[in-house]
């Protein structure tokens, strides 16, 4: 078979050091038929020890994966530590962990011009199936990463079981969270933004971010995903299921919208400077994730909003709040101005028609910011967050009324660093409206530092909104098992992230039941 491996490639890991992404590799071996030097072009000396980002795998589809990998010796140099030349590297996907039954080989050329990345789309594989991938370049091999595939749509399917995360500061905290997670029993890792953070913060825990300063061009955003993506336990996460991933702002620039960068004093604030910071910062992003060649940008433009099915139990509908959306920071009035969007019309459009059409048993809108309404003073005063659906009532309530009827719709959110469980009501305004459809919001990997049970002004939320009925403030994710019958969902925090090592616990547990709006304590 082109591209494969010698079998007797050293000792295979064990089940538990593969779902760990253990760091070792399977040894040296031969590709069958490729002499080491035309695997690393004639004349050129082989590259060593280039797999220091790991590996992953991304959007699974009933026949295949996307797996991803990049060559960085020197991952926080500017073209990280590689020649300026195209790289051939080979893959495999087996069907056990020892890479006894291959089902599928290739190789790939790392280009410069691509951060010597590599995105793989692998097709022809089983559906509902678990799989084993790896890498090779010359004679290094690459950690071994575990996927698994999606159902056929409509195929009758009885558990989905998936996480969600976001928001990982690197100079916040360690990623305690993802070595928790990674030992999970999970199909998917849904990430829904703040995958990296722009800003030049050094911290106080050893974690400074390179460069040590806000990140503008192609060369820094490259950098800072690979510093990112350097951490052991987020590289364990990944190698151990694949992810869904989404970005929110700080993978461009702290709270812009569409070509609005933040206000400030920055060159970007002209809107033709935005744009290029933007088309870098895109660039950078699809290098570094497990992403399809329909996501690949064009520019400053990337199409990041896709649904993924996963038999006839769940469709994951993921959005682009970022890209398409209006100015934020209005008047109270001009917030009620109907035409104001955040979705923007052709992927409102697109998730209007998904959500008229035929769906899974549960509908999942996986997307960033703060979903239901959120008012945060006490008494018959109100103030909203500009940055969240409160800033855009008028799609927001078309969204939802469109959710309303579709089958068990959950909406999964980022960004605001805390937990939440909420109530999506027909009328906000009133709390004895129907509960047509729950949110859940994830609090953050380590944004934000270790974190607390509630802020003060917490209970003001809890009184003014009754349709929440959760907030927590520690770090980690949210565990979910879907089946036929009711969605689990499990807040899954550490204690503290400025140091490595602490435990994970189960904070809260909600049930919502199939044909039932709204989450109830377990």
């Amino acid at each position: 078979m082109a591209g494969s491996f010698d079998a007797a490639a050293g000792p295979a890991p064990s089940r538990r050091q593969v779902l760990l992404a253990g760091t070792a590799a399977l040894g040296a071996a031969a590709l069958s038929g490729i002499p080491a030097a035309a695997a690393e072009g004639a004349g050129h000396a082989p590259v060593r020890a280039p797999f220091t980002l790991g590996v992953a795998s991304g959007d699974p589809l009933p026949g295949g994966v996307v797996l991803w990998t990049r060559l960085a010796p020197r991952p926080l140099s500017p073209d990280g530590g590689m020649p300026s030349r195209p790289v051939p590297v080979s893959w495999q996907v087996a069907e056990d962990e020892r890479f006894h039954r291959v089902v599928a080989a290739g190789a790939e050329l790392a280009r410069p011009e691509q951060a010597h990345a590599v995105h793989v789309e692998v097709s022809g594989l089983r559906p509902g199936a678990e799989y084993f991938y790896r890498f090779r370049t010359g004679t290094e091999l690459s950690p071994v990463g575990r996927t698994k595939t999606a159902p056929r749509p409509g195929a009758r399917t009885d558990r989905f079981a998936f996480a969600f995360a976001s928001c990982q500061n690197y100079p916040e905290g360690f990623y305690t969270a993802y070595r928790h997670l990674a030992e999970e029993d999970l199909d998917l890792v849904a990430f829904l933004g703040d995958y990296i953070y722009e800003g030049g913060a050094q911290g106080t825990i050893g974690r400074a971010h390179a460069p040590a300063a806000e990140i503008w061009t192609l060369a820094d955003y490259r950098t800072r995903l690979a510093q990112y993506k350097s951490d052991p336990d987020l590289q364990a996460a990944h190698a151990a299921f694949p992810w869904a991933v989404v970005f929110d702002d700080h993978e461009v620039e702290n709270n812009w919208a569409g070509d609005i960068s933040q206000p400030d004093t920055e060159p970007d604030q002209d809107p033709a400077v935005f744009r290029q910071r933007r088309a870098a910062a895109f660039q950078a992003y699809y290098e570094h994730m497990p992403l399809r060649r329909a996501q690949r940008p064009s520019g400053p433009g990337i199409r990041i909003n896709r649904r993924l099915t996963f038999g006839d139990l769940a469709d994951v509908h993921l959005l682009d709040t970022r890209q398409f959306r209006d100015d934020q920071e209005v008047t109270p009035e001009e917030r009620l101005d109907p035409a104001r969007t955040i979705l923007g019309s052709a992927q409102r459009d697109w998730l209007l028609r998904n959500l008229a059409g035929r769906t899974a048993r549960w509908n999942i809108l996986a997307q960033q910011v703060f979903f239901s309404a959120r008012d945060f003073t006490a008494g018959p005063e109100t103030s909203f967050s500009d940055d969240a659906w409160d800033s855009y009532p008028v799609e927001r309530d078309l969204v939802r009324d469109h959710l309303a009827r579709a089958s068990n719709p959950v909406v999964i959110t980022g960004d605001v660093h805390a937990s939440y469980v909420a109530d999506i009501k027909a009328d906000f305004t009133d709390p004895g409206s129907a509960t047509v459809g729950t949110e859940l919001v994830g609090t953050s990997i380590t944004s934000g530092g270790d974190g607390v049970e509630q802020n003060a002004g917490d209970a003001v939320q809890l009184r003014e909104n009754p349709h929440i009925k959760f907030v927590n403030r520690k770090r980690g994710y949210v565990r979910n098992v879907v089946t036929r019958t009711e969605w689990t969902a499990d807040y899954r925090v550490v204690d503290y992230v400025s140091r490595p090592g602490a435990p994970v616990t189960t904070r809260a547990s909600f049930v919502i039941a199939d044909g039932e709006g709204g989450a109830t304590p377990r």
